[in-house]
């Protein structure tokens, strides 16, 4: 099943094929993103108020879904400051001389970029606390009775943090960060203006009608959306005249097994497991995604949230139960 997970059509991960076509496809400035409209009006009055001051922005965290544009806008905020984005995730600093080193290489008003901010280690944390609260970093030199620490001035820098699961910041870490943003999903009408953006760029033809199919089916999600939009490309390409209608994107979709409420057949078989086994619910997390042969970590993190925000389940205090909805979308009778 996890092996399974990882050529999900749906998956909203960052993937290998999202490489080739994302970086195309990313807006440059904040006059070209959209959607977050909050989060985006924000930033351009610190941005704007930054650059009067010719200092460097304040560090900023945006947590969220993955594919909802946090590394986008990262990279428009570099762009709209006019300074480099140097890029690293938390995995890949493993000690604190690697996060030393990468903070002492970086230029004035830089920005450094650190998705899944939220895996970084203890030891490494803590190098960043002096570093994001007073431009400096203490470094150890020699060992044993002679050791002794030297103080590190660094340039003016803005750290972006990136993290899909915010509570799992420690409270020193997330304190440090002076703007603290929260991405949303994307309504369909949204969507639909990506998806026709991305379509020009991609120079694929498509009805306003075939994106708002496209639209309904992602999630919620640009990354799940531009996704859709290339598989979708193929078999308009293959068996119409390259140009996706509405009954192209219905048809493509539909064999791809994502349902016109962007339900895959692992987000059924949760809601159908819940229904047959349990009854409906409750029935607990551990329960059910041994039930569906899935880690329990995986069901709560990447298939519970979009089930949970379009109403298809609750959680409760005796575990998660269908809802209405779900038996209607399935097809099945409500039990009185």
């Amino acid at each position: 099943m996890v092996v399974y997970m990882a050529r999900r059509m749906i998956e909203t991960g960052f993937t290998e094929e999202d490489v080739k076509i994302e970086g195309s496809l990313r807006p440059k400035c904040l006059e070209d993103y959209i959607g977050q409209t909050k989060v985006k009006e924000n930033l351009k009055v610190y941005i704007e108020a930054a650059k009067q001051r010719n200092d460097a922005l304040d560090h900023v965290l945006f947590y969220g879904p993955p594919g909802l544009g946090k590394t986008t806008l990262a990279g428009i905020i570099a762009s709209e400051m006019g300074v480099n984005m140097k890029v690293t995730s938390g995995p890949a600093i493993e000690k604190p001389g690697e996060i030393a080193a990468i903070l002492n290489n970086l230029q004035e008003g830089d920005l450094l970029f650190v998705d899944e901010i939220h895996r970084l280690n203890r030891q490494v944390e803590e190098v960043l606390y002096p570093a994001m609260e007073d431009y400096c970093i203490d470094i150890m030199i020699g060992k044993g009775a002679s050791a002794r620490s030297i103080r590190l001035d660094l340039p003016k820098f803005t750290l972006v943090g990136a993290t899909t699961r915010a509570g799992l910041l420690t409270a020193p870490l997330r304190d440090r960060f002076g703007v603290i943003h929260r991405l949303e999903f994307y309504s369909a009408e949204e969507l639909t203006l990506i998806i026709q953006h991305s379509a020009k760029v991609l120079n694929v033809g498509i009805e306003k009608e075939g994106a708002q199919e496209l639209a309904r089916r992602s999630r919620g999600t640009p990354r799940l959306a531009n996704r859709m939009l290339k598989r979708v490309r193929d078999f308009a390409q293959i068996k119409y005249e390259g140009v996706i209608t509405e009954e192209v994107a219905r048809m493509a979709l539909d064999l791809m097994e994502v349902d016109r409420m962007g339900l895959d057949h692992i987000d059924r078989n949760i809601l159908t497991t819940i229904i047959d086994k349990f009854k409906g619910g409750p029935v607990g997390l551990d329960t059910l995604a041994a039930s569906i042969g899935e880690d329990a970590g995986t069901l709560e993190d990447v298939y519970e949230p979009f089930l949970l925000k379009n109403g298809f389940l609750n959680r409760t205090p005796k575990g998660r139960v269908a809802t209405d909805l779900a038996y209607h979308h399935l097809g099945l009778e409500i039990p009185s």
